[in-house]
């Protein structure tokens, strides 16, 4: 990670710790963090989710790295993170986080909704989803 504010970019099969990211984002010079957290919810456009698994493409986290460098260069912060899961997700189990840290909450904010929403776009990485009903359905994926 070349860009200096970038303080953590990363892809787990482990459950995620929202205190990783907040630590690594510690900033005297800060007045304010915005956290997002993405769960796994138990429903999606109507019908019941019993589980998810989350796959990444090998260029996954390289991609990931740009988009937080891309994010800490356009906007005016002093830290960012961002970790996403991979692998077998149950309902309720958080699936993303990313949290920026600014000297005023208003660029915070402005950072991680840049942060949340560039990864989503950007990143290859792919959910297939498990329904009640026994179906699933692949989204994301090129």
């Amino acid at each position: 990670m070349a860009h200096p504010a970038v303080r953590l970019a990363a892809l787990r099969e482990d459950p995620l710790d929202v205190t990783e990211v907040l630590d690594a984002l510690d900033d005297p010079t800060s007045g304010g963090l915005t956290l997002f957290v993405g769960r796994v919810r138990d429903h999606d456009h109507g019908a019941g989710v019993v589980g998810l698994d989350y796959s990444a493409h090998p260029t996954a986290l390289a991609r990931l790295e740009a988009v937080c460098e891309q994010v800490a260069a356009d906007h005016d912060v002093q830290a960012v993170a961002a970790v996403h899961r991979t692998g077998s997700l149950a309902i309720g189990d958080i699936a993303v986080v990313v949290a920026t840290v600014a000297a005023h909450r208003g660029d915070a904010f402005t950072a991680s909704r840049a942060l949340i929403d560039t990864l989503k776009a950007e990143v290859p990485i792919w959910k297939h989803q498990r329904f009640v009903d026994g179906t699933d359905e692949w989204v994301g994926t090129p």
